[in-house]
């Protein structure tokens, strides 16, 4: 197969960067400066799961090439139009676009720019992050995708994807039921990242608090009710480790969008706390932690609109 990822970040850096390292044919959608680096130095990346550094094929916007095989896209949400002509020369007729977003809301725009038949569902478990430097460092054991056809089924791209990863250190099988997979982790994210980005901490700051095992297990309970009401009720596992992740004693999990908030980023609130805020809303379910959060992260939003 012939991948192509758009832009060399944390999440498509490292799926990527794992395909290229073991000798699958992947090219990298890149703007100048950084087409022009890696095309140098390669690119590098370090993980608890094997450091190693792989020269790659880089394209940009006026040499995209292409159709590829698979598409994997791993743009932020507020980014997403930009994203979507970035690959639009290098998807055809039997291009499967497989997006790697947290939250729902991108689906349908990519339904629209290229049919339901091309755009699979996707979700990524990962821990990495883009070092000053270029390079990709990978700071758990977490290395998998989730993804699929969003009918349910396995199809024979879905196949042809999952046979790609084999041998890698990415644990990617084909999966039969993808919206379920993919409401699963709205869930977590949309109680993590709203009590993070709340409350200014991370889970074991949280926790530590007299009410903030409470307080997230409340949020979590808001976020199940609106992907029960949308019929993905989350599986008793998931609904197990989910629990046990967000009330850890010392755990240091923190929602990147808690990290673009302090940071003064840009941030997916709307697409994460906001989408579910407005699930919520056209169920007539209460939730009245994820209101706080949405208004906070609102504020600190229309603060960077003024600047």
């Amino acid at each position: 197969m012939r991948f192509l990822v758009l832009g060399a970040g944390a999440v498509g850096g490292y799926f990527g960067g794992r395909l290229a390292e073991a000798g699958r044919d992947v090219t990298f959608l890149l703007r100048g400066p950084r087409a022009a680096a890696l095309a140098e130095h390669g690119l590098a990346v370090t993980s608890p799961l094997g450091d190693f550094r792989v020269p790659v094929k880089v394209a940009t916007a006026d040499r995209v090439g292409g159709p590829f095989d698979c598409v994997l896209l791993t743009a932020k949400h507020y980014d997403l139009d930009a994203a979507i002509e970035a690959i639009r020369p290098g998807v055809g007729a039997g291009t499967a676009v497989l997006p790697l977003l947290n939250g729902l809301v991108h689906l349908d725009r990519l339904d629209a720019a290229f049919g339901k038949e091309r755009v699979l569902g996707g979700v990524a478990y990962v821990g990495a992050a883009l070092q000053p430097d270029g390079s990709i460092r990978h700071h758990n054991r977490l290395s998998g995708i989730a993804f699929g056809d969003k009918g349910g089924g396995i199809s024979e791209r879905a196949r042809a994807i999952e046979g790609a990863f084999a041998g890698t250190p990415v644990s990617a099988p084909a999966n039969d039921n993808i919206l379920q997979e993919m409401w699963e982790k709205f869930v977590m994210m949309g109680a993590m990242a709203g009590m993070n980005c709340l409350l200014r901490g991370n889970v074991g700051d949280i926790i530590g608090t007299q009410e903030g095992e409470g307080l997230m297990l409340d949020a979590l309970a808001e976020c199940r009710a609106v992907a029960a009401a949308s019929g993905h009720e989350p599986r008793p596992q998931a609904r197990e480790r989910v629990a046990a992740m967000l009330t850890e004693h010392g755990s240091i999990n923190s929602a990147s969008m808690r990290q673009d908030l302090d940071s003064g980023r840009r941030t997916e609130a709307d697409a994460i706390v906001g989408d579910m805020l407005r699930r919520a809303r056209s169920f007539g379910i209460a939730t009245p932690l994820l209101r706080a959060a949405y208004c906070h992260l609102q504020v600190h939003e229309n603060r960077l609109a003024r600047r």
